[in-house]
């Protein structure tokens, strides 16, 4: 049971949740970057959510199935047709053995997921699957896919209903709590971060992405050693333009942090492309909590009604 890869696009890789015990080694976390997008595109096709999917990112990919299954595309909604059939996205797809899916270039958003009934089957390193692309390791012998590639696929669930979910709005905002440096920052700094538009630079990857914008200055110079960092954190280098941190980012850094991205919302940083305008708002802790466990209890709903067994 396996995908022949004919075609990728500008990247596509194998990843699940990620590593979420290996920082203290300096592992990254990997792993996708729109979380719930991975997590709807599992249920969707009966699998558990650690199981991995394929991140496609923007689009340009093709593969033929060497089996019969079942897909979902959940995260960015590009055109896809099954042997030029147009199919849907957020929805599960019955598949036949020697069929050709084609994925086009999404017109908005970044990143696209292919799941599969019973998921990409490859072999766990250091506790997950996830394709880490600097470490060289995880899913197909540690990096991106290419054409030719076979991918193994875990034993089919079984048959599934017909189901569909609708596609979350990612929009322009990005919540953020002010991070551990924020206060060392000039009073200007902290309102243009929070006041001004930033745009992702073609500078932009799986570790970070590089934002234009004001430069952002500290109020007096700032000497720090390397301390932990995680996905989500904005580091200001003394350029002044903000790196907002991404799955892939290292676990250690030594620039000031003046925010960090709520979790509620780290799914909507994987889903900005270069030239893509964000701006960031401050909440409160409570606020930040508030709305992870409201995620937490939509995603929780969706379980409950797409959940199916054989």
């Amino acid at each position: 049971m396996s995908i022949s890869i004919l075609k990728t696009g500008p990247l596509a890789t194998i990843q699940d949740l990620g590593r979420y015990d290996g920082a203290q080694w300096g592992v990254p976390l990997a792993g996708v970057m729109d979380i719930p997008a991975s997590l709807i595109g599992n249920l969707l096709v009966g699998n558990s959510p650690e199981l991995a999917t394929l991140e496609i990112t923007l689009g340009g990919f093709s593969a033929r199935f060497e089996c019969d299954t079942v897909i979902a595309l959940t995260g960015a909604v590009a055109p896809a047709t099954l042997d030029k059939q147009p199919i849907g996205c957020w929805r599960n797809v019955p598949v036949r053995a020697g069929q050709k899916l084609k994925i086009d270039f999404a017109p908005a958003g970044a990143r696209i997921y292919l799941s599969v009934s019973g998921g990409v089957d490859v072999p766990m390193v250091l506790g997950a699957r996830a394709t880490d692309l600097a470490g060289h390791f995880g899913g197909l012998n540690g990096r991106a896919l290419k054409a030719g590639d076979v991918v193994p696929l875990g034993q089919l669930t079984g048959p599934a209903p017909d189901a569909q979910v609708r596609a979350p709005e990612r929009g322009d905002v990005l919540r953020v709590l002010p991070a551990t440096e924020w206060s060392a920052f000039s009073p200007a700094a902290q309102q243009a971060l929070l006041t001004e538009p930033w745009r992702v630079t073609p500078d932009a990857n799986r570790m970070g992405a590089n934002l234009a914008g004001p430069v952002l200055e500290l109020g007096q110079p700032l000497d720090l050693s390397s301390h932990a960092v995680q996905p989500g954190v904005l580091q200001v280098p003394p350029s002044g333009h903000p790196i907002l941190l991404l799955p892939d980012a290292q676990t250690t850094g030594g620039y000031p942090k003046i925010a960090q991205v709520i979790r509620a919302d780290l799914w909507r940083t994987g889903q900005f492309r270069p030239g893509d305008t964000m701006r960031f708002v401050e909440v409160t802790l409570e606020q930040a909590l508030a709305a992870l466990a409201e995620q937490r209890r939509w995603l929780a709903q969706l379980e409950n009604q797409l959940k199916w067994r054989v």
